[in-house]
């Protein structure tokens, strides 16, 4: 259709995006630094068929209301401006951008080397990348009513696991429509599964819409881990059935409905546009220099992927935490993991935890009441901050990981540090500053070994990668048990199991939050890939087959959940020298040796000791328990802790009894019990 002057207003600067209006649809685009903006409309076929400049700009913000526009109608931006790659302008109106805020997309991104606006020699692409780039969609889109409330999860009996949609569901015994998608994890078979597990709270891998990058496109491998986005708000299309945002807020109304809480892992600290000579689809045709961070005319890349955002940008903090809003507020979840955290806190470079970004998301009503979890490392200039973000986010602890790791190894000398691990890190979350809660705790990771991988394979195999196994850790800390890989050897899988019951025991009995790895309670293997973010084949996709090491495994995490909830001083004790729970009357905790009596210092310095056990109450002394952490294969015979004879089993890895009113360990495991 032809735009006529008459049938353009002026419209308003917020909200930004495209918004419905009485008369036709409201346009803001934040492009402080085009000399020009236009608005492209296209046909159902893709045609473009009108090109209108935007007249007004109002602090940065073009805006404009275009009568006679309606719902559904499928747009573009394009931007002119100065092009100088030197200085990190690449205005180029010969590419087609995504509207940043656009909630839907016509299809998938697929990276194509005109989307580029600079040609490899430095020039500008003139080549019009419209058939290349997905068009955005005017869609008004509101939150389901009724709505499920948000599941009442108390923090000390939250547990997170981490779940990848298409992986999750693509296997599942349910109708083939259903298989791989958004509804596929909500399906019956889904649900009961999660609810089986007795966890909290549901971990979703990236839902933003995302891009397989141009080195994998060329080995015809995909992106299956999705942390490569491309939108901040449309969710990814390739997990829908018809209508990707009516039926992923289908699947988060569907785990809140029974019972779980939901967060998202997002990737807000770099996009799918990569390196300054790749794709120009979006961000960096709008404004370059204000979304990414540069230096010198080059991008500072803090996070391995080719560029990263600039969170010191006003721009950049409001796009993320409008993104934030929405998914809270019209997708329905209940909060969020942060990849490459350290990312969000940089300044103009060194991370602060008074960083703008950190403490936007912490003063919003909204935001700050989500259950916040930080990824706290990045791969820039004093990019580890385990311990070092503010106190409204939890952080993921791979100091924990490796020391759990190592003592089930049965390293020497790890007793003092595993104690530490145990009892929250208190090294990283300092006592009257953070709770135990802030660590969250984790064995397994998407990005490493699976738990039966770690207990399967001591080398990567990760070939299938195509990187001539170079990708991925080179040190897992693990242990194959005598045999690489695959084994019928009843023996040593009876050991590979124990050790993923150990695994799993000291996760859930551990001081602070828990994750698992969605599958490790179905013992899944990536045959020894430990980088398998390019798999999106058998390889990854979860199995259903019922056995019984999945049923050994599957009880242990929903019995020990139980104990967690029952029983919250499990998963945070108030100790007597914490400033933090001052004004609460105190936990009781020592230290037993095998003899039964108190740990000693010499009995702490001992290189040699594999054997590590406490006994803890609460303040009312209502219950005691007695936890056992044995980790070698010499068979032991430890006492009862003095002054008590009686003793109730609550949770024993299989070389755990009783015998004669002593614990007898035949070798390495977890032991739980009730003091009388």
């Amino acid at each position: 259709m032809a735009i006529q002057e008459d049938t353009i207003a002026v419209g308003t600067p917020f909200p930004l995006g495209a918004t419905v209006t009485q008369q036709g649809v409201n346009f803001a685009v934040v492009s402080e630094d085009a000399s020009q903006l236009f608005l492209c409309l296209f046909d159902d076929n893709g045609h473009e068929h009108a090109r209108i400049a935007f007249p007004h700009k109002h602090r940065g913000i073009w805006h404009m209301e275009v009568l006679g526009v309606s719902e559904g109608q499928q747009y573009g931006l394009r931007a002119d401006g100065p092009f100088q790659p030197q200085h990190q302008q690449v205005f180029n109106v010969k590419k087609l951008l995504i509207d940043p805020y656009a909630r839907a997309l016509s299809e998938k991104l697929v990276w194509h080397p005109d989307q580029a606006a600079v040609t490899q020699d430095g020039h500008a692409n003139l080549v019009d990348s419209a058939p290349y780039v997905p068009k955005s969609i005017v869609r008004t889109i509101t939150a389901p009513n009724p709505r499920p409330e948000r599941a009442k999860v108390s923090p000390t009996s939250r547990a997170l696991y981490e779940l990848h949609i298409k992986g999750f569901s693509q296997n599942l015994p349910i109708a083939p429509e259903l298989k791989g998608t958004y509804l596929g994890v909500i399906s019956p078979a889904g649900i009961e599964h999660l609810q089986n597990l007795n966890i909290t709270t549901i971990q979703l891998m990236p839902c933003f819409s995302f891009m397989t990058e141009r080195h994998l496109q060329a080995l015809d491998l995909h992106n299956y881990w999705g942390y490569n986005p491309i939108s901040f708000f449309a969710p990814e299309p390739s997990y829908a059935i018809n209508d990707a945002i009516t039926e992923c807020q289908q699947m988060i109304d569907g785990l809140r409905q029974a019972g779980f809480e939901v967060i998202l892992d997002v990737v807000y600290n770099h996009t799918a546009e990569s390196e300054l000579d790749q794709s120009s689809v979006s961000l960096r045709g709008l404004d370059n220099t204000r979304y990414y961070r540069h230096q010198d005319g080059q991008y500072l890349n803090y996070t391995g992927c080719g560029n990263c955002i600039d969170t010191y940008s006003p721009s950049s903090i409001r796009l993320i935490c409008d993104s934030m809003r929405y998914w809270v507020d019209i997708m329905g979840v209940d909060g969020f993991r942060f990849d490459l955290g350290v990312d969000l806190g940089r300044t103009d470079h060194d991370f602060t935890a008074k960083a703008p970004l950190l403490q936007a998301i912490l003063q919003d009503p909204v935001l700050s009441n989500c259950c916040l979890v930080m990824e706290p490392w990045d791969i820039g200039p004093n990019g580890y901050q385990v311990g070092q973000f503010p106190k409204g986010f939890l952080e993921c602890n791979d100091q924990y990981r490796d020391t759990v790791r190592r003592f089930w190894r049965g390293d020497d000398g790890m007793v003092p540090e595993f104690a530490t691990r145990f009892m929250g890190s208190r090294d990283y979350f300092h006592k009257g500053e953070k709770s135990a809660l802030n660590s969250v705790n984790y064995i397994t990771y998407h990005d490493g070994y699976t738990l039966r991988d770690l207990v399967s394979y001591q080398h990567r195999h990760n070939l299938a990668n195509m990187e001539d196994n170079r990708d991925g850790h080179g040190d897992n800390i693990s242990q194959n048990f005598g045999v690489e890989g695959k084994t019928q050897d009843p023996k040593i899988q009876a050991q590979r199991l124990n050790q993923q019951l150990c695994f799993i025991a000291t996760l859930l009995l551990s001081q602070g939050t828990p994750h698992l790895l969605g599958g490790d309670e179905l013992s899944h293997s990536q045959q020894g890939n430990n980088n398998a973010y390019c798999q999106d084949n058998a390889l990854t996709w979860l199995t259903w087959e019922t056995n019984e090491t999945r049923r050994t495994l599957q009880k242990t995490i929903a019995t020990l959940m139980t104990l967690r909830k029952r029983y919250p001083i499990l998963a945070d004790l108030h100790l007597d020298d914490d400033p933090l729970y001052q004004h609460t009357p105190a936990d009781q905790i020592e230290w037993i040796q095998e003899q039964g009596t108190p740990m000693t210092g010499q009995n702490w310095s001992e290189k040699q000791r594999h054997y590590v056990s406490l006994t803890i109450a609460p303040a009312d002394l209502s219950v005691r328990f007695w936890m056992v952490f044995y980790n070698t294969d010499t068979p032991l015979t430890a006492a009862l802790p003095k002054g008590h004879k009686n003793l109730k089993t609550l949770y024993a890895t299989p070389g755990m009894s009783i015998v004669e009113g002593a614990l007898h360990c035949a070798y390495r495991g977890v032991f739980i019990g009730q003091l009388g």
